[in-house]
């Protein structure tokens, strides 16, 4: 079993800022930020639904298909982290990117957290750090090059600086809902990455699924890693940890598993790539 990190953890003084935003980190026109406006927000809502509805198959209620938005109570509690194209407009008129971001206050407003419909958060919960959820990440297609989904992460480590944030965990997901078609990657997820009992969310009984799928000889490692997300595969690359048992998301045409990841890889990484930038940015 891991230690818990200590709720003492010395960050730099000149992070712990008020407010909820780290002013913006750019790459060329490319920036990223926390939005600030309910158009801002808007757009997110109206990018997640071209990607996860129209491009990715999910099922839109009336609500949904009306408005051409997704949109859920979490919305107005959670930051939302967006890549700006600003060779589009510095607004919401060029949000490329998206990622929500959760935290205790919010979801306490909200009344938990939104994996809490999948998995069993008890050992997220008792963790003594700060803690952030996140989820609904997409980009736009025009924008999956390396550039955006960079800038995702350089966002999600000032946040998290900015924060104090100790853990990191969410729903992540693969496409389609056969398991027996990602038989492979749940497997190597499992069998490679199964996160400590400390930390080790577990899908609620109704909805588990057994990611335990494939005797160990049988399955080829590098081939699995490489079919995973590539989302999963950079939560991977931090040092994330999967829960244990996938479940079917019907509405969004997905598989889902749990993740985790303790927050010193993430900060120390791209802090130590992106200092000065980082800096200018918490300042």
């Amino acid at each position: 079993m891991t230690e818990h990190k200590p709720i003492g953890r010395a960050w730099p003084t000149s992070q712990a800022h008020e407010g909820r935003g780290f002013g913006e980190l750019r790459a060329g026109n490319l920036g990223v930020r926390i939005a600030t406006t309910a158009a801002e927000i808007d757009a997110v809502q109206a990018l997640r639904y071209r990607v996860f509805y129209q491009e990715m198959g999910a099922r839109a209620d009336r609500a949904a298909a009306g408005e051409q938005r997704d949109r859920d109570p979490f919305d107005e509690v959670a930051d939302h982290l967006l890549v700006v194209d600003h060779a589009i407009g510095p607004g919401p008129e060029g949000v490329v990117a998206t990622y929500r971001l959760l935290q205790r206050d919010g979801a306490a407003q909200a009344g938990g957290f939104y994996s809490a419909a999948e998995y069993d958060l008890t050992p997220i919960l008792a963790f003594p750090g700060r803690i952030l959820e996140c989820g609904r990440s997409c980009v736009d297609a025009t924008y999956r090059g390396r550039a955006a989904m960079q800038l995702l992460w350089r966002g999600i480590a000032a946040y998290v600086f900015h924060h104090q944030i100790d853990l990191m965990f969410g729903c992540a997901s693969l496409p389609g809902t056969d398991p027996e078609q990602l038989a492979d990657e749940l497997t190597y997820l499992y069998v490679n990455h199964l996160a400590p009992p400390a930390l080790r969310m577990r899908a609620v009984p109704e909805r588990y699924v057994e990611m335990n799928r494939r005797p160990h000889p049988a399955m080829a490692p590098m081939r699995a890693l490489a079919q995973l997300p590539p989302l999963i595969k950079g939560y991977l690359r931090l040092g994330g940890f999967v829960g244990d048992g996938a479940v079917i998301d019907q509405q969004f045409n997905t598989t889902d598993v749990a993740i985790v990841v303790k927050t010193d890889l993430v900060t120390d990484k791209y802090y130590r790539h992106y200092e000065r930038q980082l800096r200018e940015a918490l300042d």
